[in-house]
C-alpha cells in the first residue's frame, strides 16, 4: 500500500502543471490536484499494481475538471481566471527567451480548454495520442483534430504577437 502512495506522490508535480494549464489559477489548480489525490486515495484499489499511476491520475483529474466546468456552466459563473503578472514567472523578463516563453504561455492560455488539454497531454506531458485520447475520453481522431486546430490557433496567436513586438512607435 505504501508503494502505491509513494508512486502517486511522485506524480504531484505533473498533476499541478496540468491543472495550472487547465485552470490558469494557482489556487484553483491546487484545489483540483487535492481533489484528484483525495479521489485517488479513496479508490486506491482501482489502480493496478505494477502500472504507472500517471494515466490513471490524469484521467481522474480530467474528469474532475469536466465536472467542475459543467457546474460552473450551470451556475453561469466565470470559469477561467487570467494569470496574474507575477504568477507565471518569478523575475522580470530580461532576455528574449523569457519573453518568447511568456508569449507562448499566454497564447496557450488563450486557446479553448479542449484544445489546450489535448496539446498539454501530448506535447508537454508526453502521452501518446492513444493514451491522451483515453484519458480525455475522446476518440483518437477527435484528439488529433483538437491538437491540429490548437497548433494552428497557437501559430496564429504567436505570429500576431511577434508582429506586434516588431512594430515600433516613433514619436516626432
Amino acid at each position: 500500500m505504501d508503494d502505491k502512495k509513494a508512486a502517486i506522490l511522485s506524480e504531484i508535480p505533473r498533476l499541478r502543471r496540468y491543472a495550472r494549464s487547465l485552470l490558469r489559477d494557482r489556487d484553483s489548480a491546487d484545489d483540483l490536484v487535492q481533489d484528484c489525490l483525495e479521489r485517488a486515495l479513496v479508490r486506491l484499489d482501482n489502480w493496478q499494481t505494477g502500472e504507472s499511476p500517471r494515466r490513471w491520475l490524469f484521467t481522474i483529474m480530467h474528469h474532475l475538471f469536466i465536472d467542475q466546468m459543467r457546474k460552473v456552466n450551470r451556475r453561469g459563473e466565470a470559469a477561467m481566471l487570467p494569470l496574474e503578472a507575477g504568477e507565471a514567472q518569478s523575475a522580470p523578463a530580461d532576455q528574449v527567451e523569457s519573453i518568447a516563453s511568456r508569449e507562448i504561455m499566454d497564447a496557450l492560455q488563450a486557446i479553448s480548454p479542449d484544445r489546450r488539454a489535448a496539446l498539454v497531454m501530448v506535447a508537454i506531458e508526453g502521452f501518446s495520442y492513444a493514451e491522451a485520447a483515453n484519458i480525455l475520453g475522446v476518440p483518437a481522431g477527435t484528439l488529433m483534430s483538437r491538437i491540429a486546430r490548437g497548433r494552428e490557433e497557437l501559430r496564429g496567436l504567436l505570429d500576431d504577437s511577434s508582429r506586434r513586438r516588431s512594430i515600433r512607435i516613433i514619436e516626432k
